[in-house]
């Protein structure tokens, strides 16, 4: 959660002047080009569910991604040195915030598209359940964990996805990180219903909803949750309730967000309720000091590295490239 926290604090600073909205120009000082969505208070949810996760087990996730990915096991210096669009990058400084992808740990990306990686991940989980099956193939129970906003509740992959899994008994856990927030329009007004768990249950998915700014409330129901995936009874659906602290982009002063439902949320922040939880059982403020302070040095050191890395070499502009045709590239 530390080193979720330290990354997107560094990113946001280093994002500052790269783009041109909510009113602002984008300037020449900035390291972060583009939109950059962060997770800022979110923490709890990527923590508390990843650490049940192995390296074979796939991960999709979303716009806001980058707790998922770290939480998942990516490389932090890679993933700052792909937001600096440096050669270095896991995706070559093409990909960006929104694409990092880091296969080696069983992150298949993160996603521009509001409910993308819901189809994705059940594409994977129907794989990973093909294989199994074929003839001397053998036994495996790794899974696919989906995580996705409460904006995407409304569109209709989210509908097709959790029928598909429910239709052929995929390995998937879904994770709805409830922000409350769908990028400038608060998600409740506009949504039919009790929300993900009651469509989950619709369908005959069980669902379970948690504190998501609860990371020991996360884990525990986490832990069932992936048990139960891989024991083979079928998708499962976590609820988790948490909040958007900072914009919808890091550029976005958030205004038509009410003041006093922020300090609210504020007062619930995730990290400082772990960190009372712990000191509560016993461990020492000097230990809980030690892994804030190795986070932000982690970070900074990502820093220093993505600032001195190449940038892509520009022939790399035509590679990666697919063409589905017998046309030729000019």
């Amino acid at each position: 959660m530390q080193r979720i926290r330290a990354f997107e604090n560094a990113a946001e600073t280093a994002s500052q002047g790269g783009v041109s909205a909510y009113g602002q120009q984008a300037g020449g000082a900035a390291r972060v080009r583009g939109p950059l969505h962060l997770s800022t208070g979110q923490e709890a949810v990527p923590a508390g569910v990843c650490a049940h996760l192995r390296p074979g087990d796939y991960l999709t996730s979303t716009h806001r991604g980058h707790g998922h990915t770290l939480a998942k096991g990516a490389d932090l210096a890679r993933m700052m040195a792909e937001l600096f669009g440096k050669a270095t990058g896991f995706n070559g400084g093409k990909g960006g915030s929104m694409h990092i992808a880091d296969f080696s740990v069983g992150m298949l990306g993160a996603n521009g598209v509001v409910a993308a990686g819901l189809p994705i991940a059940v594409g994977a989980a129907h794989a990973q359940k093909l294989r199994s099956l074929q003839p001397g193939a053998s036994a495996h129970d790794n899974i696919t964990v989906c995580f996705f906003g409460d904006g995407a509740i409304n569109r209709g992959p989210f509908l097709e996805a959790l029928n598909w899994a429910q239709v052929y008994g995929l390995p998937v856990l879904f994770v709805c990180e409830d922000n409350r927030w769908s990028a400038t329009t608060a998600s409740g007004p506009m949504t039919a219903g009790e929300g993900a768990s009651a469509r989950a249950e619709a369908l005959g998915i069980p669902a379970t909803p948690v504190d998501g700014n609860d990371v020991f409330a996360v884990h525990a129901a986490a832990c069932r949750l992936v048990a139960e995936v891989r024991g083979g009874q079928g998708p499962r659906l976590l609820h988790a309730l948490t909040y958007r602290v900072k914009g919808h982009v890091s550029v976005d002063p958030a205004a038509y967000r009410d003041a006093q439902e922020l300090a609210a949320a504020l007062e619930t922040d995730p990290i400082a309720r772990a960190r009372a939880g712990l000191q509560s059982s016993g461990i020492e403020e000097a230990e809980l000091a030690r892994i804030e302070r190795e986070a932000l040095d982690e970070v900074q050191a990502a820093l220093d590295a993505a600032d001195a890395a190449p940038w892509p070499d520009p022939g790399a502009a035509f590679t990666d490239v697919q063409t589905t045709g017998a046309g030729q590239w000019r």
